[in-house]
């Protein structure tokens, strides 16, 4: 039985990090869906909070390893 996560930079931040591909939170640029680093996906929502608007639903596994037959 193995585990797997993905890495590659947060569009915002461009800071390396590991994801669920199925579950990160993400943009399309030029479409092209794009992976948000948790600090970056915390941070817009801190932001949104603050300007009266829902925060966006993260998933629980977003940043977990993903087993090797889901992928």
């Amino acid at each position: 039985m193995a585990y797997a996560l993905v890495w590659s930079a947060c569009v915002n931040c461009k800071r390396i990090f590991g994801y669920n591909p199925h579950h990160v939170p993400s943009i399309v640029v030029k479409g092209v869906r794009e992976p948000v680093c948790e600090p970056c996906f915390d941070a817009n929502n801190a932001r949104r909070i603050a300007e009266g608007l829902e925060p966006f639903k993260r998933h629980p596994d977003a940043y977990e390893p993903i087993h090797e037959s889901e992928l």
